[in-house]
């Protein structure tokens, strides 16, 4: 079929394939077999039923998209290039390429028009779970009978390697208990992996398992070429309300490819220069020039910047409607969805005890300390709220009916959590925190590192951080967790000390809009120590206590810093000159000038001892060749926490011993 004689969604959706097929081949680099398979799916949505304005790509009401199969990006690309957002045909030629706004994976922080980045398989389920929840949870809190300011579906379109990832599981099934009927997702069903037929380790019923999660579930059997079935059932996911829904769409991967279609050898390579020439001439279109767009096509297209242009202008007359009737609302609303913080919330966040406790315990007093004065801090535990001591009191759960609760019972579904976590903060007018045992942080690293990637506020709240959990034992003892989580760029892990440090801690995380905060937190009590604080704690590291001329520095982190200053005392005794310092976050302490660190951690003062109840992994850089590590490098025991911490020399009279071995 020639391009003149196909009718105006042909060429809307081919030209969507070929632009995928173009870069994919410029770049020698990609996954051009999605693209090709799931345009018809894309083009529906986007053309009948998605509402965004290209020329105000953050308007607080647009429904919100994401490619959760994020190794089909060009998918996305072309459809964002052609609505008119800020993506030229240039840009899609520098698919994959240094700095280019088009990367082989979507990422909210490069492009306009993505929400949120997916890259590994399955996560942006979870964020469409996280977006569906903030607008639930948004809407319910600010919109009022009459007036809907908040009121915007969730879209996602994922693929069957999402459909084997567990976090889409875990989420999915959050998803359906909580009954997000504004989530709906379409399920590219083209039976294809990398390894080839999904036969091969996939052979359950998707739709069944979603039914039973709770989900509304319908089919369309030829997503090729059904575009009537595709809209119909979009139609019908949307009358559901009760429910999230999955439209399972049958398409082939690379459709229109007459040699590769079907196949997993066009999952992730470029066509090639035989078989592009074939796809095209079999769906008629040209082989020159690349990257064709029809006239009929932008015009089409373009019709989509007006539209949205309407759509938001209708809303704004709303949001006027409700601002003159509530005002104060209509004012927070659009400090929330800026992402600022209420005038005055400081005053909040003070030390809250004199008295030796857990910094979880602490952390607990600061959560609900903030609670009131920061209405959008919201969050939850993997099933360990009272563990964690992460519950707000006096505050209602997040559930189907009470979806301005700001509890969150996330279950045991860390992985799960952490990528709700990121939708959430990624929609806007949310603060999310989530938090487990430090050790289960393995579960959910995946999420951490890509709130940091993406450049999210969110706070992960780790308790039980080290050998001092006690009882449970090694399978519960955190070893290299914080060496490993400080290994992950832009992302702020905190291990405080005592109540000054705990607060600190939470001005960094609510301070930080583009870096996600990691607390590691004691189960264990520990003491006030004289010289802490609240201001320098934001500074990552700072003198504790202080000798003129020291010959020794000895460093600690957390719970280890009660007894690091009593080593130093007794140092002191017997006339040594011994500085202590407080190194709660790496990260902060990195971010200050050179001179200040200078100042704390002298160059020339190379006598250094650090103390860490967890891996020695990394801390060469401040103790450098001259210095020790008094740390763990093996797995823990099942002891109480007291004898744990004693037996793997984590007292007094072992930080002394050490101190003096190093100072010869």
């Amino acid at each position: 079929m020639a391009v003149a004689t196909q009718s105006l969604e042909q060429l809307c959706i081919n030209t969507i394939r070929f632009l995928a097929v173009d870069a994919v081949e410029k770049a020698n680099s990609g996954h051009p077999g999605l693209p090709m398979g799931a345009a018809p799916m894309a083009f529906v949505l986007w053309d009948k039923f998605l509402k965004f304005n290209p020329h105000n790509p953050k308007w607080s009401d647009r429904d919100r998209f994401v490619l959760s199969a994020g190794h089909g990006s060009m998918l996305q690309y072309a459809l964002l290039h052609l609505a008119g957002y800020d993506l030229s045909l240039d840009d899609l030629k520098q698919f994959r390429q240094w700095k280019s706004k088009t990367p082989g994976h979507p990422e909210n922080f490069e492009t306009l028009g993505v929400e949120v980045t997916t890259g590994p398989l399955g996560q942006g389920v979870g964020n469409g779970v996280g977006l569906a929840i903030a607008e639930a949870h948004l809407a319910a809190r600010f919109n009022k009978p009459g007036h809907s300011i908040v009121d915007h579906y969730t879209y996602v379109i994922l693929g069957d390697g999402c459909n084997m990832e567990g976090v889409a599981s875990e989420a999915a099934s959050l998803a359906g208990h909580l009954k997000l009927g504004k989530l709906i997702m379409l399920y590219d069903d083209n039976h294809i992996s990398i390894d080839g037929s999904t036969d091969l380790a996939f052979t359950e019923d998707v739709g069944k398992r979603y039914e039973a999660y709770g989900w509304h579930v319908s089919r369309v059997a030829d997503g090729n070429e059904d575009l009537a079935g595709i809209q119909k059932a979009i139609d019908e996911a949307k009358s559901i309300t009760d429910k999230p829904s999955l439209v399972i769409v049958t398409t082939t991967i690379g459709y229109g490819a007459p040699n590769k279609a079907g196949t997993s050898g066009i999952h992730g390579s470029p066509l090639g220069k035989t078989e592009v020439p074939a796809a095209k001439q079999n769906l008629g279109w040209p082989e020159e020039p690349t990257f064709y767009v029809p006239e009929d096509v932008k015009n089409y297209f373009g019709k989509a910047v007006e539209r949205g242009a309407n759509a938001e202008a209708e809303w704004q007359k709303r949001f006027d409607a409700y601002a003159a009737e509530y005002p104060e609302l209509a004012a927070e609303y659009k400090r929330v969805l800026a992402g600022e913080l209420p005038s005055g919330w400081e005053e909040a966040l003070k030390p809250v005890t004199e008295k030796a406790d857990a910094t979880r315990n602490l952390s607990g007093f600061c959560l609900n300390a903030l609670a009131p004065a920061v209405p959008e801090l919201l969050g939850g535990s993997a099933d360990l709220a009272h563990s964690n001591m992460t519950y707000l009191k006096g505050i209602e759960d997040f559930q189907p009916g009470s979806y301005d609760g700001r509890n969150f019972r996330y279950g045991v579904r860390e992985h799960g959590m952490g990528a709700v976590l990121n939708g959430m903060a990624l929609h806007g007018g949310t603060i999310p925190y989530g938090a487990t045992f430090l050790v289960f942080s393995d579960y959910m690293r995946a999420a951490i590192r890509l709130s940091a990637l993406s450049q999210v506020r969110v706070l992960y709240i780790m308790t039980h951080d080290s050998i001092g959990q006690g009882e449970d034992g090694p399978t519960h003892q955190p070893i290299e967790h914080i060496a490993s989580l400080r290994a992950i760029p832009n992302l702020v892990v905190l291990r405080p000390a005592d109540a000054n440090e705990v607060v600190g801690a939470y001005h960094v995380a609510l301070t930080n809009p583009k870096r996600p905060t990691l607390l590691a937190l004691t189960r264990q009590k520990v003491a006030n120590i004289a010289g802490t604080s609240v201001e320098n704690t934001l500074k990552g590291g700072y003198i504790v206590v202080d000798e003129a001329n020291p010959e020794l520095i000895l460093i600690a982190t957390g719970s280890e810093l009660e007894i690091t200053v009593k080593a130093a005392e007794a140092l002191k005794g017997e006339g040594k000159k011994v500085r202590v310092v407080s190194l709660p976050s790496w990260e902060l302490f990195e971010d200050q000038p050179k001179e200040y660190r200078d100042s704390v951690l002298p160059p020339n003062v190379k006598k250094r001892v650090s103390v860490e109840a967890a891996s020695s992994f990394g801390w060469a850089k401040y103790t450098g060749d001259e210095g020790a590590n008094v740390s763990i490098d093996t797995f823990g025991a099942s002891a109480p926490g007291s004898i744990c911490m004693e037996k793997f020399g984590f007292t007094v009279d072992n930080v002394v011993a050490t101190a003096k071995k190093v100072l010869g």
